[in-house]
């Protein structure tokens, strides 16, 4: 049976089949819903539930706290109809939904510039058009029909291509093969995009790009957009690592930052080694970015990275930097099970 969901203040109604989430049904009929992991462990899709029955499935309680769901919040990617369902939801400008769809991509080079960290490049069909935005993420669909979600790390572009960030995680289905086995030409399929962690470009406030690992890589994207489109909204990029080796773009920044004025960058090492001879900043990134900005109210920020950075940036910005909590665009990184921003 298929049951009804009203979204508000807005008006959009759709159609949720039999044993499909909100989320999902939302997807698929071009509705702009905010989300990320799809998988219950992120939050992004957090909402109020209005009035209905519906099943809430399982999902980590740092997305989702029994104190909210006990005020009546809901994850629409863990929801699922009983009844009718009315929920209150910003939601996304129509004008900013691209189609998701399924299709093969091809190996075309690994380069691992550290022991732990593969740049991938895949080909995409040559008779297929696949937009998306800046930020945005795909999902690899495994042999066994699991999938592994990864951030673009490029711009959108017309020379059909892609590139993505992977650290290794040792027992990861999908990693282990990257560092592995996979080699060029390799045949993989893919589905998106998917999620919504990309640039607001209706906002000019300045921006705090904030990175921590391979969290790098949306933001890398982002960057590349806003070069290619030849605008020049002021930012600050934060991209904190544990060593030196870590920061494996750390030459493609600095130049980024001298060749775009409005940009400027800020490495940040947490664990900094004698041989990384380091004269920089070091310490928590989310902290050295309240360091410089002690007041937030007049910024956008864009963080993505491990799910502690992001979740200590998100408290701190707001409730002692005073940025809005609308903002704050994050995209975290979960366990290999679920979403990451690349995961494993």
């Amino acid at each position: 049976m298929n049951f009804e969901v009203s979204v508000v203040p807005g008006r959009h109604r759709f159609d949720v089949n039999q044993g499909e989430t909100v989320l999902a049904a939302a997807i698929r009929q071009g509705v702009g819903l905010p989300y990320g992991c799809q998988d219950g462990a992120c939050g992004s899709c957090k909402c109020q539930w209005i009035s209905g029955e519906f099943e809430l499935g399982v999902h980590q309680l740092k997305a989702l706290s029994e104190a909210e769901r006990a005020a009546g919040f809901i994850l629409t990617c863990r929801t699922h109809p009983r009844s009718n369902l009315v929920i209150q939801s910003h939601e996304l400008p129509a004008a900013g939904l691209f189609a998701v769809k399924k299709m093969p991509c091809r190996v075309i080079s690994i380069e691992r510039p550290t022991i732990d960290v593969a740049i991938l490049r895949l080909q995409l069909p040559a008779n297929d058009r696949f937009d998306y935005h800046a930020g945005q993420y795909v999902q690899f669909i495994l042999r066994d029909g699991s999938r592994r979600s990864y951030s673009m790390a490029n711009a959108p572009a017309g020379d059909k291509q892609i590139e993505l960030h992977l650290r290794h995680m040792p027992g990861g289905k999908f990693t282990d093969h990257v560092f592995g086995a996979m080699k060029d030409k390799d045949i993989l399929r893919m589905e998106g995009p998917f999620g919504s962690f990309y640039l607001r470009e209706e906002s000019d406030k300045p921006m705090v790009l904030l990175a921590s690992g391979t969290g790098f890589a949306p933001i890398k994207a982002i960057l590349e957009d806003l070069r290619n489109k030849g605008r020049t909204r002021p930012a600050v990029l934060y991209w904190g690592c544990r060593s030196k080796a870590d920061l494996y773009l750390h030459e493609w920044a600095l130049q980024q930052a001298t060749a775009m004025p409005w940009l400027r960058y800020v490495p940040v090492l947490s664990e900094s080694k004698p041989e990384d001879a380091w004269s920089g900043r070091t310490g928590l990134v989310h902290r050295e970015v309240m360091a410089d900005w002690p007041d937030l109210s007049g910024h956008e920020v864009y963080a993505c990275g491990a799910p502690i950075m992001v979740d200590s940036a998100r408290h701190d910005f707001t409730t002692r930097c005073f940025l809005p909590a609308d903002a704050f665009f994050a995209d975290a990184f979960t366990s290999e099970a679920d979403k990451t921003g690349p995961a494993a």
